[in-house]
């Protein structure tokens, strides 16, 4: 039997990786264009309500990203992957046979619950081979493999509804994560050593979490990291509106969603060549400055225009902050890791779990907000790119002097 070379083995890794954390991009992009047809079958409240159907996954995941690492910690990452891509299964299936809107929403926080396993296991699984820059390195891979999902689910998504309904686009997520499933467990082997486990001690997470929240290094990236993806969460729940009924694109909904997407994949490759060279924190800084600056002066011209301003102008804004956000996401998730490495799996889950509750609480009012312009979205965008640059400089501050090296 022949053993894979290292640079295959690594190829394989990452796009495995990428299929998994994909779980989530497609539970979320690959539903869009069915908004509307799942709010009106199953006779939701106001326009605004569909947003639930991505905020209750949201707030599954922010539930279930603090149980899985912790477990991985002593279980092996493994089965707690196995655990989590059971309840993702599960929980598209009551989505796909839901028979009204409650159902529905119970079944998107048992599948965003679920999804939080290949989340945070996931990213303790890359964390226990590489490090720093490397896993920087091998994230932004990763992302530019990953964001093919973004920028072709919601036209399969759309394609999916032009030969059946809205259900079947459930029924797609189940197999999907049952074949990633299949994948993890006859290909990939474990990544955390026997005696590298510890027994799941309460006392131990209690004191680990306590740790990773009060590391101001750790605390400030995680935090900065909740206020972009918060902004993020506010645009995913407008998409539909503002491009389907606010510009009237139709169909054509899942391309303008493509192309904004293809941005953090172009962020991700260029991240990949560069975060080596000049470091990640150096990369981050200037995207987040940049995006910040970009969204503070569209604000007014969006406003000056109605809040309805050229669909050029609003695509031409939304790509420069789309690709400063692809700068930003790898990076922020690595610098917040970095101090980390010894208790990887508990770390993974305090960083992801309140990065995603920042963001729900942050991004659901900017979401609801929705008033048929694009004012309370570029002004979502600029308060929250401020918050995580206020996030960030006191997250820098707390360094000390001797460690502040391009990294």
């Amino acid at each position: 039997m022949t053993t894979p070379s290292p640079a295959r083995s690594s190829v394989e890794f990452i796009t495995l990786m990428a299929l998994t954390f994909s779980l989530i991009a497609m539970s979320i992009d690959g539903m869009l264009a069915a908004l509307g047809d799942i709010a009106a079958d199953l006779s939701a409240g106001n326009p605004n309500d569909r947003q639930l159907v991505l905020t209750a996954f949201f707030a599954g995941l922010t539930v279930g990203q603090f149980i899985y690492g912790p477990i991985s910690d002593s279980t092996g990452r493994k089965p707690a992957m196995y655990a989590g891509i059971g309840c993702f299964i599960l929980g598209g299936l009551i989505c796909a046979f839901a028979t009204d809107f409650p159902m529905m929403i119970f079944g998107r926080v048992l599948q965003g619950f679920g999804a939080a396993g290949p989340r945070i296991v996931g990213m303790a699984m890359v964390r226990d081979i590489y490090g720093g820059r490397a896993m920087a390195r091998i994230m932004s891979f990763v992302m530019a493999v990953l964001i093919l999902v973004p920028v072709m689910a919601p036209s399969i998504g759309q394609l999916i509804l032009l030969v059946a309904d809205w259900r079947m686009i459930f029924l797609s997520l189940a197999i999907v994560g049952a074949l990633d499933c299949l994948w993890l467990g006859t290909r990939r082997p474990e990544t955390l050593a026997q005696a590298d486990r510890v027994p799941l001690s309460i006392t131990r997470i209690m004191r680990s979490a306590r740790e990773a929240i009060t590391h101001r290094t750790t605390l400030g990236y995680t935090l900065a990291t909740g206020f972009i993806f918060g902004a993020v969460i506010s645009y995913l729940g407008t998409s539909q509106q503002i491009f389907q009924e606010q510009y009237g694109t139709g169909k054509l909904f899942g391309i303008y969603f493509g192309i904004l997407a293809a941005g953090i994949g172009l962020a991700a490759v260029v991240n990949a060549r560069l975060v080596m060279r000049f470091g990640m924190r150096n990369l981050s800084k200037w995207a987040l400055r940049t995006s910040c600056l970009f969204s503070l002066c569209f604000l007014p011209i969006a406003w000056l225009q109605g809040g309805h301003p050229p669909l050029w102008a609003f695509m031409g804004y939304m790509t420069v902050l789309f690709f400063c956000n692809g700068l930003q996401f790898s990076n922020y998730s690595a610098l917040a890791m970095e101090p980390m490495g010894h208790i990887a799996g508990v770390a993974a889950a305090v960083v992801g779990s309140i990065s995603n509750l920042v963001a729900v609480s942050t991004g659901t009012p900017v979401g609801q907000s929705y008033d048929g312009t694009v004012v309370p979205l570029v002004a979502g965008f600029a308060g929250l790119g401020v918050a995580a640059l206020l996030a960030v400089e006191w997250a820098e501050r707390g360094r000390p002097a001797r460690n502040i090296t391009p990294s």
